[in-house]
């Protein structure tokens, strides 16, 4: 599980600056939400260099919100993309024949 302080995200660019510090993120991230996608596709495959993040086979990556409800009224494209994105990441990987790695867990 990977706790993410959500009371640090104001727009787009404190949203991935968040992500890129907490999960890891390679230097030459795009900061857009497709990179986002890229990098949490393959957290599997520690060889890739795209996050600091390593799964094992059937592990499950949990991102606990804390402050998600106040997020969400701050920033509804941020919160909305980044549940969307989550949602095609595990969708991307089921069409790659893999499982999903991804939870989202929403704390107050």
């Amino acid at each position: 599980m990977y706790r993410f302080p959500c009371g640090e995200i104001l727009d787009g660019e404190t949203f991935h600056a968040t992500f890129a510090r907490v999960m890891g993120f390679p230097d030459f991230y795009g900061k857009n939400m497709n990179a986002w996608v890229d990098c949490l596709t393959y957290l599997d495959e520690p060889g890739d260099g795209m996050s600091n993040v390593v799964l094992y086979q059937g592990d499950i990556l949990t991102l606990q919100l804390d402050e998600a409800r106040a997020f969400r009224a701050r920033c509804p494209e941020q919160f909305d993309a980044l549940v969307a994105s989550a949602a095609f990441v595990n969708h991307r990987r089921i069409g790659l024949g893999l499982r999903p790695v991804i939870a989202l867990s929403f704390f107050e």
